[in-house]
């Protein structure tokens, strides 16, 4: 009985592979198949191109236009997103009265709408805005918080970074639960005050925290679309100077007149700068624990 039964593991696990397959693996070779062709969203006789797609993604100044905006996108968030978080989650820790209120606030942006929350910062930020309208009032001239290239691009920064942290406590929270309050009880009796323990026993406690950490918001800040679609009302800022890749990619592959060949080699383009500081992350934690 049990040799005829050498299939019921399989029978378990088959749902979830048909979805892997069908929604992840298959989709990601059907990119890479496209990026060599001149695919368009109508279908009918693709063609294949070979390297064309590629040579023109980097002959092209908006490519490494938006590669610059999600690369400074990622270089602000990434420690922004490391550390505050975790300064919150060391702050909420405490049992405190009332700390509860505190941990549901700063959590209550990441279950709001990412389109209604877009949609709140830019009636906040825009020229008549509820900001602008104070500094007017004031006898300002304004803030081009969404007119300017580079405040629309810290704007952005801003709400990524004010709807994350929240999310990102919540994980430093679980992983300080694991560090040992025996190890702040055997410092505070050394003399170590607060800082000191922060940094000699809570910091060690949560390295490999910070890393997952620091891989998630290095993938999301370089996969940012919602914030600066919507701040910018998908036209991606003056000139399109603040269009991210994902944004890109959109741009070149909706409509029916659309070029799925050329926005599937920017797919890989943002495969493999977002594969990067992965690596790197995961090279440096492996470093840091031998």
């Amino acid at each position: 009985m049990r040799a005829n039964r050498w299939f019921t593991p399989w029978l378990l696990v088959l749902p979830a592979l048909v979805w892997l397959v069908a929604f992840s693996l298959w989709p990601s070779i059907n990119t890479v198949r496209l990026s060599f062709t001149n695919a368009s969203p109508l279908g009918g006789v693709s063609q294949w191109v070979g390297f064309r797609n590629f040579e023109t993604l980097l002959a092209d100044p908006q490519v490494w236009q938006a590669l610059l905006n999600s690369v400074i996108y990622m270089a602000i968030c990434l420690p922004l997103l490391t550390v505050l978080p975790l300064l919150i989650a060391v702050l909420v820790q405490q049992k405190l009265p009332g700390i509860a209120f505190f941990r549901t606030a700063y959590y209550t942006p990441v279950i709001a709408s990412a389109v209604v929350v877009g949609l709140i910062w830019t009636w906040i930020l825009d020229d008549r805005g509820v900001i602008n309208e104070m500094v007017k009032a004031l006898g300002g001239a304004g803030i081009p918080f969404l007119t300017d290239r580079w405040l629309l691009l810290v704007s952005a920064i801003s709400l990524t970074v004010w709807k994350g942290l929240g999310y990102y406590m919540i994980i430093f929270l679980a992983a300080l639960g694991n560090v040992g309050k025996d190890l702040h009880e055997a410092a505070a009796l050394d003399g170590a005050g607060a800082v000191r323990r922060f940094w000699s026993v809570t910091m060690p406690g949560v390295r490999g925290t910070m890393t997952l950490v620091g891989i998630l918001v290095c993938v999301s800040a370089l996969r940012v679309f919602s914030e600066l679609y919507i701040l910018t009302n998908g036209t991606g800022g003056p000139g399109g100077q603040d269009n991210s890749l994902v944004i890109l990619i959109q741009q070149y592959a909706r409509g029916f007149t659309g070029n799925l060949g050329y926005a599937s080699a920017l797919s890989l383009l943002l495969f493999v700068v977002t594969l990067i500081p992965m690596l790197a992350l995961a090279r440096m934690n492996s470093k840091a624990d031998k």
